[in-house]
């Protein structure tokens, strides 16, 4: 089973070699790793050339694109793996086994469509911050809160393709948009473990927009309800207490990942 691994990047020279190293130090054989580049001027492009070089299995592309979904369904067009996954350049697989298992658990299911792990969060020296398991999942908690996690996730292609791909009209939130369609043809294969890490620095967008990511999460949630006819009113009630939860959630992470400490986490 071929697994096509994505990552996106710009002026991601300090992050992304961790990134692609834990990519091709797999134990998966059968692995295609597809880098989109958005431009980047700081020494990134050196860096994935490099690498590049000494591996075949690296397909890259460098050009300005139309933001991050756009980026993302790029990637995809390019890769041909039965099995994608997405994995930025601030994050990195947890270990060598990690695809290898996630392809043993596709091939022992071949009736489902995407899986799902847990991860961590780290901060820019490797250190741990915080465990986040892979949640309980049911189509219900999916729609009262975002219980995926995106680098810890693998979709089968064929799958991506028939649900249309990420919402290139969102800024954060098109992995949840995603999610809520995927549910839609069938609950995810969930690996019981960690699957990847997250580096916790001040210019990542999930530290920076956290607020306006948090609010557009929001907004993807009331048309969805919209369109399904539910009752919106406890979930703007539910949104307004979780908003002040993620607000201080995030001071905490950022000050953590600073002193490199643990940190707590709210949950679904």
């Amino acid at each position: 089973m071929k697994i096509s691994v994505i990552t996106i990047c710009y002026n991601s020279r300090e992050q992304i070699e961790r990134t692609i190293a834990s990519v091709l130090g797999q134990s998966h054989a059968d692995l295609e790793y597809v880098i989109v580049d958005g431009g980047s001027s700081d020494g990134t492009l050196e860096i994935i050339r490099n690498w590049a070089a000494r591996d075949p299995r690296i397909i890259w592309v460098s050009e300005p694109d139309g933001g991050i979904s756009d980026a993302m369904n790029k990637g995809v067009g390019l890769a041909c793996g039965e099995v994608i996954a997405h994995l930025h350049s601030d994050e990195y697989y947890l270990d060598p086994c990690v695809l290898a298992e996630v392809a043993a658990l596709f091939s022992a299911n071949p009736e489902r469509v995407w899986l799902t792990g847990g991860f961590h969060f780290v901060d820019q020296g490797g250190r741990f911050l915080r465990e986040i398991p892979v949640r309980r999942y049911s189509y219900r908690r999916l729609i009262h809160c975002n219980i995926i996690l995106h680098p810890a996730t693998f979709i089968r292609r064929g799958a991506f393709l028939a649900v249309g791909g990420f919402d290139l009209t969102l800024r954060y939130c098109m992995d949840y948009h995603l999610w809520l369609r995927l549910g839609a043809l069938g609950e995810p294969l969930l690996l019981q473990r960690a699957l990847a890490c997250f580096g916790v620095h001040d210019g990542s967008r999930s530290t920076m927009e956290a607020a306006a990511a948090f609010a557009e999460e929001f907004q993807v949630r009331l048309k969805f309800l919209e369109a399904r006819g539910n009752w919106q009113f406890p979930y703007r009630v539910e949104y307004q207490l979780r908003k002040r939860l993620n607000r201080r959630f995030m001071k905490r992470l950022i000050a953590s990942a600073g002193e490199g400490g643990k940190s707590g986490v709210p949950s679904c």
